[in-house]
């Protein structure tokens, strides 16, 4: 009978965990009901307890405290999205309640989950109930009250799994989206594979990971690149599993072989690799989801990083200054709006390519500046911003922008002359006068606020709420336009990305002078993925 946890026996359990959802993470992603281009909520707690897993592989400590503070601060830096940094805190949390154990029983372990949930709330500004913080709350409060006469570790795990499992199936009476889509939390149905794994090693049968698929000439997919004469800017890499295992790929490759170089396209099974060097990773992208679900998607910018290499090896320090502003961005013309409007770094990220804290902190180290702003520039960005601050001892103040125009209009309204709480209180009034639309096209099958929404259908989207179903991506910007104009708006400033042709777009943009002839209408070129149109209204 096991009635004592070690740090090796929390090691096995968090890579068993970690291996169980990396297999399990498609079916996660599954469960997202909003039907937009995403990272996806498996996918981004797969990267950050694998990042945890990874560092524990080579640590033979027996202390569980030690143990579990790497897992801790390894998560931290690996956390992708919410979903990612919220597990990271809850491994934070259980972190702490075992400081100075060398090992645990079960009421040591309860609460420590106690503590993993109080943690994870903490970190998120307004919590919602009916997702992964609920199955992780009731499942800790549930524990607490059993440790006392369940002193069989496995036995403890079993019964709280099971309060888990309980609470997870009843998050779509807690969030009428979820009911509204038949599915629960995706977030919380990730916390309890985690579990599960972790429990399967506990009876002696640790979960190992599904091999990948073996390619043959996998040297070929590090490409080298002739960095003087760069033609197609993004290395796009990424997986996809097919809906059938009868779709030919013939088609996808025919028609992505024009949008780039540097191509691969390898098929094994049900698994589809693509890497493909182009300057349109989002028609890529778009063509890739009518084959199946997308996963590891990998974006770089090849010419930024370049230049920002060569820089590094030929230019001397800059003086420091007194505040530096980082920005999360995606399209080569929205990142050289933001370079123009003085942000010190860009961070490579956006929606389905959501950095990790880890990311965010490399590009924050190069700026010459103790107090540094942030600008996520996506909801699902501003939680793993937020946790910088905990791996430097630079100022980051993170300016909750969750769209590219309140990225812009923040940096606009910003004041090296003034002091730091001037400029957050400045920056936050500009984000308050920034009205967002969006046009893009459905990821997937959805009802969605009595909207049924068809995969490739092009979305309307006012802010984050879709508004408009369509089929021609000018008529739904149109729409969405006339949705956000009032009689106080003035400016109303249109990015078209890289799948909008430039006639196209300046057809939107006679079109729209014509309807508001007192507003200021300003058309540049983002050149983002995902997004037809990115539309601010000020």
């Amino acid at each position: 009978m096991l009635n004592i946890l070690d740090g090796q026996s929390l090691k096995k359990l968090i890579i068993s965990g970690a291996n169980n959802l990396e297999n399990n993470k498609k079916m996660v992603d599954d469960l997202n009901v909003f039907p937009v281009p995403d990272g996806d909520t498996g996918t981004n707690m797969s990267m950050t307890i694998n990042a945890a897993a990874r560092d524990l592989i080579s640590r033979d400590d027996a202390n569980i405290h030690n143990i579990s503070e790497h897992i801790a601060s390894s998560s931290l830096r690996g956390a992708r999205g919410n979903s990612g940094v919220i597990l990271s805190q809850l491994f934070r949390g259980f972190s702490r309640a075992l400081k100075d154990k060398k090992s645990v029983n079960t009421i040591d372990l309860a609460f420590a989950l106690k503590a993993s949930s109080d943690t994870a709330y903490k970190a998120v500004m307004k919590p919602t109930e009916g997702t992964i913080l609920t199955v992780a709350r009731e499942t800790a409060t549930y524990a607490v009250e059993i440790a006392e006469d369940t002193q069989n570790i496995l036995e403890f795990a079993e019964k709280v799994l099971e309060k888990a499992r309980e609470t997870l199936n009843r998050t779509p009476d807690m969030l009428p989206v979820l009911k509204q889509a038949n599915v629960v939390d995706a977030g919380g149905m990730g916390l309890v594979v985690i579990l599960e794994g972790a429990i399967s090693a506990l009876k002696g049968n640790e979960i190992t990971r599904i091999a990948p698929v073996v390619y043959e000439n996998t040297e070929k997919l590090s490409i080298q690149i002739d960095t003087d004469n760069i033609k197609f800017i993004y290395c796009t890499e990424f997986i996809i599993t097919k809906k059938s295992l009868n779709y030919s790929i013939t088609p996808f490759r025919e028609v992505i072989e024009q949008k780039g170089d540097s191509i691969l396209v390898i098929e094994d099974a049900d698994i589809v690799k693509v890497h493909i060097h182009t300057n349109k990773p989002g028609f890529v992208l778009e063509q890739a989801v009518k084959i199946g679900d997308l996963s590891n998607i990998k974006i770089d910018n090849m010419k930024l990083q370049h230049n920002e290499a060569t820089l590094n090896e030929t230019v001397e320090p800059l003086p420091q200054k007194e505040y530096g502003i980082v920005a999360v961005t995606t399209g080569e013309g929205i990142e050289q709006i933001f370079k123009d409007v003085g942000t010190d770094g860009l961070v490579m990220g956006g929606q389905s390519m959501n950095p990790s804290t880890e990311d965010i902190l490399k590009v924050i180290n190069k700026v010459n500046s103790q107090n540094i702003f942030v600008l996520p520039n996506n909801k699902n960005i501003i939680l793993a911003a937020g946790q910088v601050n905990e791996l430097t001892d630079k100022n980051v103040i993170v300016i909750p922008t969750k769209t590219i125009p309140q990225g812009i209009g923040a940096m606009l309204a910003f004041d090296k002359n003034a002091p730091v709480k001037e400029n957050i209180n400045n920056m936050g009034e500009a984000i308050s006068q920034v009205k967002t639309g969006l046009v893009t096209f459905a990821a997937r099958d959805s009802e969605f606020d009595g909207m049924s929404i068809k995969s490739g259908d092009i979305m309307g989207m006012e802010e984050d709420k879709i508004t408009i179903i369509g089929d021609n991506p000018n008529n739904v910007a149109a729409q969405i336009i006339a949705k956000l104009v009032d009689k106080n708006s003035y400016v109303i400033t249109l990015l078209y990305g890289e799948d909008i042709e430039t006639d196209v777009a300046k057809s939107l943009l006679d079109e729209m002078k014509i309807l508001y002839p007192k507003c200021d209408i300003m058309l540049y070129k983002g050149g983002q993925p995902l997004y037809y149109y990115i539309i601010s209204v000020e």
